[in-house]
This record gives structure tokens, sequence and C-alpha cells, in this order.
């Protein structure tokens, strides 16, 4: 069983303006897939505030899969894919192309995601959208396959053949 975290951005949701359904259901999910969810959180849509609370649950936590939801739009305010680069040492690209892939099938706005994905230390940070609806559909997309990567990540040996 490895720790996951839930961090939702949201201006309004941090503000009491709006409810966060998304940040719950994503934290649902994780633990009907057998992650222990240890740390949640609402930070608003500032770069540093996400950065820093990337850097928390990787660094001090030692958080295995730390994931956002919210803030990957066009939006001005929407900086959680470049807080996300600022804060990896790799960035994992194939997560994002899979869950806009399996998000063109239900819609063609899929094509306007900017979520990211990459490594800090052994853990695997991955963004998700806002909504409840989609950051649901995106992990789903990816959940079965990540358990690999964080096996990989946090073990001392490789899976290459040799």
């Amino acid at each position: 069983m490895y720790t996951a975290s839930v961090i939702t951005v949201s201006d309004k949701c941090f503000e009491g303006v709006r409810e966060d359904l998304s940040g719950p259901a994503v934290a649902d999910l994780l633990t009907g897939a057998g992650y222990n969810v240890e740390y949640t959180s609402i930070v608003p849509d500032e770069q540093d505030i996400i950065e820093s609370e990337l850097i928390m649950c990787v660094d001090e936590l030692d958080i295995a899969l730390v994931v956002t939801t919210g803030g990957t739009g066009f939006s001005k305010r929407d900086v959680t894919p470049e807080a996300t680069e600022a804060v990896c040492i790799k960035m994992t690209p194939g997560i994002p192309e899979a869950m806009r892939a399996q998000s063109l099938k239900i819609t063609n706005r899929a094509i306007l995601a900017r979520q990211q994905a990459g490594i800090r230390s052994e853990s695997l940070i991955i963004n998700l959208p806002g909504s409840h609806k989609a950051a649901s559909e995106n992990l789903t997309a990816i959940l079965d396959a990540i358990e690999h990567g964080l096996d990989i990540l946090r073990s001392s040996s490789s899976d290459c053949g040799g």
C-alpha cells in the first residue's frame, strides 16, 4: 500500500465560496485502489504556494503519490502545471498523454488540458483537472499503470531486463 496526498488548487474552494468536490472524489478513488491518503489540502491558485505544498508532501511527508486537482486550464490563474514542472526532476509525459487520450473519447475539449506529471525524489506528482467528473475519469485511466511506476521509484532495483 502506497501513501498518497490530494491537493485541491482552487481560489474559490480555498475562499470557501465553492465546495470542493474534486479532492474528496479523488481521495475516494485512491482509497478504493488501496492507497493510504495521508494528507489533503486546499490551496489558492498561487504558484509559490502550490510548489511549497508539493515539496512538503514529497520532502517532509515522504508521500509516494501526490495528486493535484485544478489549476490546469487556460485561465491566467491556472498555474498548477508550471508549479509541478518547477519542482520535478523528471517529467513523465506518458501519464498526461494517456489521460488526454481517454478524455478525448468523452469530449473534444480534452485537447485543452494542460496537466503535467513528474518525479521528485521517489515520489510521483500528477495533475488532474478541476472538475470532479474529469478528475475521476482521468485518474481512473491511469490508476492501474502508475502503481508499477511507484514500485520502480520506491525500490532499489531496476525493472530493466539485462
